[in-house]
């Protein structure tokens, strides 16, 4: 099968930072780790994956994602590009063919989500999804695993977009709430809460 993701996930000391006036250092903290954990479940959920590392230098995300079942990997470089090329280094080397890269704060991820990305893959070398706002990258997927160098950034959509079209390289986008919605702000947390009490009430 081939098919990896990564996540790669900030020290908890230094996340969400926009939110510190909202939510306390704990309390970031907290919501850091319950997306996470959301995010690995959706993983493995969609059953077409055959390894979810979790690239961070914190030893306390690493073993919550090793007891959520998946692989914790230390970052070898400084730096959030070069920590996800030597990532990725890892996971061609252990078999890898396509390689999905996925921010670790999209709460509403969905199995689903992830299966129709690696069905896109497979008529398309890079597949994205761009946030809200159309100019990030919440999931990259390439075919095979650094077709198109990472260049995660400020307006990093454009960069993908551009290099992928230098390179000749067949590319689609995929644009659902599962992928769109990261949180950053206080007002992506409200909308998020907003969503996830009304699936909670639609389950009951």
């Amino acid at each position: 099968m081939g098919h990896r993701v990564l996540i790669p996930v900030k020290q908890l000391s230094a996340v969400k930072t926009r939110l510190s006036e909202h939510l306390t250092p704990e309390q970031r903290s907290t919501l850091v780790l319950d997306m996470l954990h959301r995010v690995i479940d959706a993983l493995h959920a969609s059953e077409v994956l055959e390894c979810i590392s979790v690239v961070s230098a914190d030893p306390e995300v690493l073993e919550r994602a090793r007891r959520w079942g998946a692989h914790g990997l230390v970052e070898e470089q400084p730096g959030h590009n070069q920590a996800l090329t030597a990532a990725a280094h890892h996971a061609i080397h252990h078999g890898a063919t396509t390689l999905l890269t996925l921010s670790a704060d999209l709460p509403l991820l969905k199995g689903q989500d992830v299966r129709a990305m690696i069905d896109l893959s497979a008529s398309h070398q890079v597949v994205l999804a761009p946030s809200r706002d159309g100019t990030g990258t919440n999931a990259f997927l390439a075919r095979p695993p650094l077709v198109v160098p990472y260049v995660f950034g400020v307006n990093s959509l454009q960069h993908y977009v551009a290099q992928a079209r230098a390179l000749k390289l067949d590319h689609t986008f995929y644009r659902q709430l599962g992928t769109e919605l990261d949180i950053d702000t206080i007002e992506d947390l409200q909308l998020f809460r907003r969503y996830d009490q009304c699936a909670t009430l639609v389950n009951r």
